[in-house]
């Protein structure tokens, strides 16, 4: 039957041995099996199913071998996970003479990382007929001297098969002189001997033919045959003999070459020629070991001529002849055994295979970064191995029978390690002990761990009043520890309400620079700081942020030109008074108040007489009272005019001109008070107290409700009201209403009620306080003002002067500052 016939018949067996082995582990392997000369295509076993992976994660988990030395002869199918041949296998191609062929081969899947060792035994096949090394074979014997039963080696067939396809029997054609002895070597092969039965006698017959057949044990079997020529010949009758029939010696492997192992010992009882012995190696020496050992052929030395290696084969066996020189040839034969020692002569090797490339920082203990595989060629002591590695590291080696994982021992941070160089130690028990080292470099990947946080802890910005929109205030800058989008930062405001109106109708920041803009024009009248609170984001998941405080304090401009309170005037600054002709020096004609919104030097004001030519009156520089400096002459004019210039001390200053019309007459007839006079010097009717009276419960009223309001949002931590407050001082509340405003009586000689003030009190040295308009003016005198912190427009200042009993000017600071002298006609 041909080779195709021969492989249908171990198809079946192969689909057998298949069932039977596939699903085994040994030692931590899968093993399966294979016959030789499989066509590609044949499944070998399904890896996936014996990993366990599913069929739908197959794409997922990329099955693939990793072995490149036998890759070219296998793949694995990635839709079904099946081991599959690849191309032609040639049992005695891959593993030549070993009874047992095995390929190891390794299978990894990602997602997460798996590897395991697949072991492949490549089954043999009946491929290969026994051959003769010679075809034909001649062998002398001498008569006589070769008694029955003399025995004489004969070739031995090779067939590249092994195991039962190897070869069974030998047969020899039907001879009544010979016959076949086969006997059994140690490793299993058959060795055929010729058998003499009976004496042979040349002049009978001097030439015998025989045909030697070999025959493999396959199904169907093989055969190969050698034709043998037996040759009668005379005279030499006695053989070499050998001292011993075996000889056994141990040498160590990777001695020295020509080194000499064994020197044979033979004699021959012949004399001359016929006792002169020369030795060989027979035929039933391996070629292999012909190549490693060499025979001295006349002096019977057996020397090293290879290197010696242990772990490539531990035992040899030389079968030797020693021939005669004598005619006919005569010989004797032994068998020489050499063990082969292990010596410590392979360093351990290790392999490192990473599950991920960067390890995150969070990984909790004991996870598994790779696997390390290591092996030692050599045996015994030589061949155990002890792993170490570098100290120190939160890093440790787990040992789980003969693998070697690389697990984490310690908590990550990349922000003070970003990568770790690990040195592994792999040394053997050896003698002396053998090592080797492997650097594996690990990198530690970023998590959004750190928040991001401002390099200061609260940023202040200074800007002039009615600057342009789109004026740069100041720039917040912060950090974070993380890389990558754990980095990138992003600033924003945090949403509040200024006036009703949202923060971001104030100011605009630039979110990735973190540049503060202004949105708008400010009015320092209107307020004076504003604080924000700009938070920075980074692009990490989950996001984490950080706030700051950013004051922006508005720096006050001279825009505001001084406005006249009091006394009542036209819409063209134009003040009437009357003055007696009896006027003395120091007469009191009038007293100029006003006021400018802004604050500081820009709201000082001063008073002036433009034309200082007149001289009867004087204004005081900064009280606003005009006097007389002397006594009314009949010659001057009873109509007289005064250009008096109120102006402030800002840069560039601002001013108000103020037209003083004075009529000189004989007597001035007492007239109900207005409401601009402060001073009276008649004594107040005699229900006066009782308005007063009214009026103070009013005010303690509204001041005592104002403080129990401003009590609560106190209590409930709302943020302060900077609008209510003469002072802005960081991180303290204003002073309530009540402690502002003080109000104060001013009494006439008599005891009767002058006038009646309720003051703003200034507050402590502690913050950043707001100047009065002018100096403060002595206790006698009638009235003074103080600016307050928030201001309204002129005209209802006007109002508030004009009307000053309106309870809404009483009640809101913001107004006026002082409420001017009560004349009790005002409560009328």
């Amino acid at each position: 039957m041909d080779i195709r016939g021969c492989f249908r018949c171990w198809k079946w067996q192969v689909v057998f041995s298949f069932l039977l082995c596939s699903w085994g582990w040994v030692s931590g392997q899968i093993h399966y099996s294979i016959a030789e000369e499989a066509e590609p295509g044949t499944l070998v076993g399904n890896v996936a199913q014996d990993l366990g992976i599913k069929r739908a994660d197959l794409s997922q988990r990329r099955l693939h071998l990793t072995s490149e030395k036998f890759q070219r002869y296998f793949t694995i199918n990635r839709e079904n996970g099946g081991l599959t041949v690849n191309s032609r296998i040639d049992r005695e191609t891959l593993c030549g003479s070993r009874l047992i062929c095995l390929l190891n081969l390794e299978a990894a899947a990602e997602n997460p990382f798996q590897i395991m060792n697949l072991e492949l035994e490549i089954l043999d096949i009946n491929d290969n007929s026994p051959t003769f090394l010679s075809k034909n074979r001649t062998i002398e014997i001498t008569e006589l001297l070769a008694n029955p039963g003399a025995r004489f080696a004969l070739e031995i067939a090779k067939d590249l098969d092994f195991g039962d396809n190897g070869v069974s029997q030998y047969t020899l054609n039907t001879n009544p002189y010979f016959s076949l002895s086969v006997k059994t070597h140690k490793d299993g092969t058959l060795i055929p001997q010729l058998i003499l039965e009976k004496t042979l006698d040349r002049e009978e017959k001097q030439e015998h033919n025989l045909i030697l057949t070999a025959t493999d044990g396959g199904e169907p079997a093989r055969s190969g045959s050698c034709h043998i020529t037996i040759h009668v010949i005379d005279i030499n009758d006695n053989a070499p003999i050998f001292n011993q029939s075996v000889y056994k010696i141990s040498v160590k492997e990777n001695l020295p070459l020509k080194t000499v192992l064994l020197t044979l010992n033979a004699t021959d009882l012949d004399d001359g020629a016929n006792g002169e012995i020369q030795f060989y190696f027979d035929d039933h020496t391996f070629e292999s070991a012909r190549e490693l050992f060499t025979l001295n052929e006349g002096s019977g030395e057996i020397y090293s001529n290879g290197i010696v290696d242990f772990e490539e084969l531990n035992f040899y066996e030389l079968s030797i002849k020693a021939v005669d020189k004598g005619i006919p040839k005569l010989e004797g034969n032994c068998l020489v055994h050499v063990e082969i020692e292990d010596v410590n002569d392979n360093s351990p090797e290790i392999t490192f295979t990473t599950v991920t490339n960067d390890i995150p920082e969070n990984a909790p203990l004991g996870t598994v970064v790779g696997f390390i595989n290591v092996r030692d060629k050599d045996s015994g002591k030589n061949g155990e191995i002890q792993l170490d590695m570098s100290l120190n590291l939160p890093f440790k080696i787990r040992q789980n029978k003969n693998r070697y994982s690389l697990v984490t021992d310690g908590n990550l941070d990349r922000e003070k390690i970003s990568k770790y160089t690990i040195e592994m130690t792999a040394v053997d028990l050896g003698s002396p002990p053998l090592y080797s080292k492997t650097t594996v470099i690990l990198s530690v990947s970023d998590i959004n761990d750190n928040a991001p946080s401002f390099t200061q802890s609260t940023y202040n910005a200074f800007i002039k009043e009615n600057s342009d929109p789109g004026t740069l205030l100041c720039t917040v800058s912060a950090i974070d520890l993380d890389e990558g989008d754990n980095s990138d930062l992003v600033y924003s405001i945090a949403e509040s309400q200024v006036d009703g109106s949202s923060i971001s109708s104030y100011v605009y920041i630039n979110s990735n620079n973190g540049n503060i803009y202004a949105q708008r024009s400010f009015d320092y009248e209107h307020i004076q700081v504003l604080e924000i609170i700009i938070k920075v984001e980074d692009s990490g998941s989950p996001k984490l942020f950080s706030n700051v405080p950013v004051f922006i304090f508005i720096l006050d401009t001279n825009d505001n030109s001084p406005t006249l309170l009091y006394p009542e005037h036209s819409e063209d600054l134009i003040v009437q008074e009357r003055i007696p002709k009896s006027t003395t020096a120091g007469y009191l004609v009038t007293k100029l108040s006003a006021v400018d919104l802004d604050s500081g030097h820009n709201a000082w004001l001063v008073f002036s007489l433009i034309d200082a030519a007149n001289s009867l009156y004087h204004v005081s520089k900064y009280t606003g009272e005009v006097r007389t400096v002397r006594g009314f002459q009949n010659t001057e004019s009873t109509e007289q005019q005064l250009l008096i210039s109120i102006s402030d001390h800002g840069n560039p200053p601002l001013s108000a001109t103020v037209t003083v019309l004075i009529t000189i007459a004989d007597e001035v007839v007492a007239e109900p008070p207005k409401s601009g006079n402060f001073i009276t010097n008649s004594k107040p009717p005699s229900d006066m107290t009782l308005y007063l009276i009214i009026s103070l419960v009013a005010i303690s009223l509204v001041s005592l409700v104002t403080f129990i309001i401003l009590l609560v949002r106190c209590l409930r931590k709302e943020s302060y009201d900077y609008s209510s407050s003469c002072c802005f001082l960081s991180g303290s509340q204003s002073k309530p209403y009540t402690d502002q405003y003080q109000p104060a009586l001013y009494l006439n000689t008599d005891g009767t009620l002058k006038y009646m003030e309720v003051r703003m009190v200034p507050p402590g040295t502690q913050g950043q306080c707001y100047q009065t308009n002018f100096p403060p003016a002595p206790e006698q005198q009638d009235f003074s003002y103080m600016k307050s912190l928030d201001f309204h427009q002129t005209k209802d200042l006007s109002k508030c002067s004009n009307n000053p009993s309106d309870m809404s000017c009483m009640n809101d600071p913001g107004k006026v500052s002082y409420i001017k002298t009560f004349n009790p006609l005002f409560l009328h």
